[in-house]
């Protein structure tokens, strides 16, 4: 079975830093960088992108509300002609900034309030697939498993890879838990592990309450802030590894070549 690991990196802003960057992208096969809209900057992405071109990791667009203050994670009602310009404008500046150093981004995921409200609602993940097919249709698509993303992507004919968080926990719907909430997040590495082994070997997301919901399961997120960030991907690469995965970046996946 192919796997990847992919993780959201080069947000730097006054909420998050990019301290663990450099060792997370020797751990990880795809890179999803911010675009300067909830966070980083020119600076920040040349700086991850060559990282990633020295570690052999794929990098993809990260698209958010342009929305520093609150790191893209409010939510917000933008008319549609507004979304397909973020999405638009937001992949062509990685874009840009690839090509001279003699990378593609090959795939995109939306950040934070974007990614959550496009998971529960149709339209808006339909505006959002058709704005990344309007810049190129062989970018993958990553997307939460089970998600109206997916559903959209997948009714347009898009390249999707269907992703789980390691270190989130999920309700019995499939949406990850409010991180209003004390059990949001899985803090310890071991934990973590485990929660993605049983995840990828069972094609099913584990819920909090312990019901288990069949998915489709292509790649694994692992948040790059906190203190036991490195360590929890590190024993995930290690424990996949171990379970007879064979990990890979996403535009070296067979089912995308």
């Amino acid at each position: 079975m192919e796997i990847n690991i992919n993780c959201d990196l080069g947000e730097s802003s006054k909420l998050h830093s990019t301290e663990n960057d450099p060792l997370l992208l020797k751990i990880v096969n795809s890179a999803n960088i911010a675009c300067g809209y909830h966070a980083g900057d020119k600076v920040t992405m040349e700086k991850t992108i060559e990282i990633s071109k020295e570690n052999n990791v794929s990098i993809g667009a990260h698209p958010s509300f342009n929305d520093p203050e609150n790191f893209g994670r409010k939510r917000l009602n933008l008319p549609s002609s507004e979304i397909t310009k973020l999405i638009i404008n937001q992949i062509n500046i990685l874009s840009d900034i690839a090509n001279k150093t003699g990378m593609k981004v090959t795939h995109v995921k939306p950040h934070g309030a974007l990614n959550n409200m496009a998971s529960e609602n149709y339209e808006l993940a339909r505006i959002i697939s058709e704005s990344i097919m309007i810049v190129n249709k062989e970018l993958i698509f990553l997307v939460p498993t089970g998600s109206q993303m997916e559903k959209a992507g997948k009714k347009l004919e898009m390249k999707i890879a269907a992703e789980i968080f390691a270190d989130r926990n999920y309700e019995d719907d499939g949406n990850l838990v409010s991180r209003s909430k004390n059990n949001a997040m899985i803090t310890d590495p071991e934990i973590a592990k485990k929660h993605v082994i049983k995840m990828v070997e069972n094609q099913a997301l584990n819920c909090y309450s312990g019901k288990q919901i069949p998915c489709k399961i292509d790649s694994v997120c692992v948040h790059g802030d906190g203190k036991s960030a490195v360590n929890t991907a590190e024993e995930i690469k290690v424990g996949l590894i171990k379970s007879g995965v064979t990990l890979k970046p996403l535009d070296k996946m067979k089912k995308f070549i």
